[in-house]
């Protein structure tokens, strides 16, 4: 199957001309939701992601996972004959979404206002690190680099910046502020009947992660210690814990009453004011005595009491055991798909569940080119024109 049969997105058509994780995961998560979505690569130059380790049967695991639900047409669009093949297929579509450097794509006649005029509905997608706007738009950069830039990774006096294990920027400031700009454009198209730019920049979609420091920082006059701040660190019950085997817990008993039941179970009610520390020390002392005590059982142990008592105590895995988790497994959030060369591969599910549109990831991450002669087929290129694409090297 090449195109999706079902999804709230079906009957959508989407030119994907990003690469590595942002543009894709988007990408890909409207693809799963029945969007057709028609990745587009060079020949000679395709998604550098193809190319990152560990591979299976010879396809890198990374591309795999990030370009499930969709076609790829790999066509030299840098030559005159392969660029009037690509603005046939763009005539068609709904949304074009990129993630070049500002202007690259103007400069050899992809950029918006030349796109506009062969399809004035178009929604056209810049996803960038810094925006098409701004002293930052032609750097180059990367997650860590964006988050940075957020105030995601700020420290303190106490504690030097931490390196996030999760690509932050890239995904909640990337990949799914343009899967929301490509839904909002699309709805705005309903009322108004043309299409529009939309500069998504990941600096920007990252910003609201560090939404609750920044209030604090322009209510209070000064950055809070993440140290002490009540959501990073800064209360004993609401934080990490090791138990007896070594394992973490997240204890996240935010409000009193859970809090409040904690110390009753465990039978320390005159531990119910120790929510707030006046100052480090008492802080140290507080979170001392309860790292004792979670240290006198295992992690289940734990993490079971507070199952039973309604407590927000729970594992912190490591990704190896999300395999396992029962939950999970119902909420189908890893899912099996079979691709030719790479064989039976685990994917992320679709995090959106629909009544009455259900999804699914419906094909694996395509080959390079694997769908080029069918989407010619579909333009009315006949076989032996795309014979002839293939001797000039415009496809592969």
């Amino acid at each position: 199957m090449r195109k999706p049969e079902k999804g709230a997105l079906l009957g959508l058509k989407i030119i994907d001309f990003t690469r590595l994780l942002p543009g894709p995961l988007a990408t890909m998560l409207m693809g799963d939701l029945g969007a057709e979505i028609i990745k587009v690569e060079l020949p000679k130059s395709p998604d550098y992601a193809r190319n990152f380790p560990p591979h299976k049967g010879g396809e890198s695991l990374a591309f795999l996972n990030y370009n499930h639900s969709k076609q790829s047409l790999a066509i030299d669009y840098m030559q005159e004959e392969g660029k009037a093949i690509l603005l046939d297929i763009i005539k068609t579509a709904d949304i074009f979404i990129e993630q070049f450097r500002p202007n690259y794509l103007s400069k050899i006649g992809l950029g918006y206002e030349d796109l506009k005029k062969i399809n004035p509905s178009l929604i056209y997608v810049s996803l960038t690190g810094y925006g098409q706007t701004g002293k930052y738009k032609d750097l180059a950069g990367h997650d860590l680099n964006y988050i940075g830039f957020a105030g995601g990774l700020s420290g303190n006096q106490l504690s030097a910046p931490q390196m996030p294990n999760v690509q932050m920027a890239d995904i909640a400031g990337g990949s799914y502020m343009a899967v929301i700009a490509c839904l909002s454009a699309l709805y705005a198209r309903t009322r108004t009947g043309e299409g529009q730019w939309i500069d998504v920049a990941m600096l920007d979609g990252a910003m609201p992660l560090a939404i609750n420091a920044l209030a604090w920082n322009w209510i209070v006059g000064k950055p809070e210690n993440r140290d002490t701040s009540f959501l990073s660190g800064g209360m004993i019950n609401y934080n990490i814990y090791s138990c007896k085997d070594k394992k973490y817990i997240a204890l996240g008993a935010l409000e009193f009453k859970f809090w409040q039941k904690f110390c009753q179970i465990i039978q320390k009610n005159e531990w119910l004011n120790r929510m707030i520390a006046p100052n480090k020390e008492q802080f140290d002392v507080w979170k001392n005595d309860l790292s004792a005590l979670f240290e006198t059982e295992n992690s289940d142990f734990w993490i079971e009491l507070g199952t039973k008592n309604d407590v927000p105590i729970t594992p912190i895995y490591e990704v190896n055991e999300l395999d396992n988790d029962e939950h999970i497994q119902e909420r189908k959030m890893i899912v099996e798909v079979e691709h030719q060369t790479a064989g039976k591969i685990k994917n992320i599910g679709i995090p959106l569940k629909f009544s009455g549109t259900p999804s699914e990831v419906f094909r694996a991450s395509p080959l390079l080119g694997q769908d080029n002669e069918e989407i010619l087929r579909e333009l009315g290129i006949s076989e032996s024109a795309i014979a002839e694409l293939k001797n000039k090297k415009i496809i592969n």
